[in-house]
C-alpha cells in the first residue's frame, strides 16, 4: 500500500512476540505540533496543502487500494509533515479492511474524542463515513486552530458548535484562526469550514464521500447557491438540506453561498 499522501512503511523485524515497524522519516513533525506548539505559525497556504494532501490519502484507502481501509484513527497527531511540508497519514495501529461492496464488521469501538462519529457507539462498525467525519473534525481545527473539544470553565467548548453559532451569525469567517492575522484566502477558508461542517452531519448517510471531498477542495464541484444548511438539533447533529443532489451538479450549475448560513428552511 503505497501512496503520496501516507507514511511509507520502510521495513520491520520481528523477534518473538516484538514487532518492530521502521517508518520514513518526517522530519517536520506532527499537525497537531504545527497547530499547538510554539512553532512558528503554519501560513493559510500550508494548512490548505495538508487538506487537500490528507483527503487525497483518505480518499487513496477508501476507494482505490485493492481493499477498503478504514483509518479509525484520523486527527492532527496522526498527520505528519515531510521536508517539503507535504501532508501524510500515519499510524494505522486501528485500522480495519474489508472487500469493496461488502458491509464491514463490528469492532470494539476505538478512536480520539472529538473525532469519533456518533453513530460508533450504536452500531460498532467503524466505516468510511466515521473516517469522513474525523477528517471533518480536523478540517475545522486546521481552520480554526482549535482542538475539537477544548476544556472550558463552565463547560467544554465543542468546536463544531462553535463554528455553526458562528455561521448563524453571520460572521463564518470569524472562526478562522486569529493566528493568522487575516492572512488567508476567504473563498477558501469558507470552504473549508462549510466542508467541516458537512462532513461533521449526524447521519453518516448525508456525510459526502472522500472522492466529493476531493472534488470540492480541487474546485471540479461546488455548492449551488440556494444550498442551506439547517442545524436543526442543539448538540450538532447538523442537516443539511439539499448537499446530496448538490454534490452531483458540475461547477458550472452555480456557486457556494457563504452569506447567510441560517437561511434554510
Amino acid at each position: 500500500m503505497r501512496h503520496r499522501n501516507l507514511v511509507e512503511l520502510r521495513g520491520w523485524c520481528k523477534h518473538d512476540q516484538d514487532l518492530l515497524l521502521v517508518y520514513e522519516f518526517m522530519p517536520n513533525g506532527s499537525l497537531d505540533a504545527h497547530l499547538f506548539g510554539r512553532g512558528e505559525v503554519l501560513t493559510w497556504a500550508q494548512r490548505f496543502g495538508v487538506i487537500r494532501g490528507v483527503a487525497r490519502g483518505l480518499l487513496y484507502l477508501h476507494e482505490e487500494w485493492e481493499h477498503v481501509v478504514v483509518h479509525r484513527d484520523v486527527k492532527a497527531n496522526n498527520v505528519l509533515l515531510g521536508a517539503d511540508m507535504g501532508a501524510r497519514l500515519g499510524d494505522f495501529g486501528l485500522a480495519r479492511l474489508y472487500e469493496h461492496g461488502a458491509a464491514p464488521g463490528t469492532t470494539r469501538v476505538a478512536g480520539t474524542l472529538g473525532y469519533m462519529a456518533p453513530e460508533l457507539t450504536v452500531t460498532s462498525r467503524a466505516t468510511t463515513a466515521t473516517d469522513v467525519f474525523s477528517f471533518g473534525a480536523l478540517l475545522l481545527e486546521a481552520a480554526c486552530g482549535r482542538r475539537p473539544v477544548e476544556r472550558g470553565e463552565a463547560a467544554d467548548v465543542i468546536l463544531v458548535r462553535w463554528v455553526r453559532d458562528c455561521g448563524l451569525d453571520g460572521d463564518l469567517l470569524r472562526a478562522v484562526d486569529p493566528r493568522l492575522d487575516g492572512c488567508y484566502d476567504a473563498a477558501e477558508a469558507k470552504l473549508v469550514l462549510w466542508l467541516g461542517m458537512v462532513c461533521s452531519l449526524g447521519r453518516p448517510e448525508a456525510r459526502p464521500s472522500m472522492r466529493q471531498v476531493c472534488q470540492f477542495l480541487n474546485g471540479e464541484k461546488v455548492l449551488p447557491e440556494d444550498s442551506a444548511l439547517v442545524f436543526s438539533d442543539p448538540d450538532s447533529s447538523v442537516f443539511l438540506g439539499p448537499v446530496l443532489s448538490a454534490m452531483t451538479l458540475p461547477s458550472s450549475c452555480g456557486t457556494m453561498s457563504f452569506g447567510s448560513l441560517h437561511g434554510g428552511r
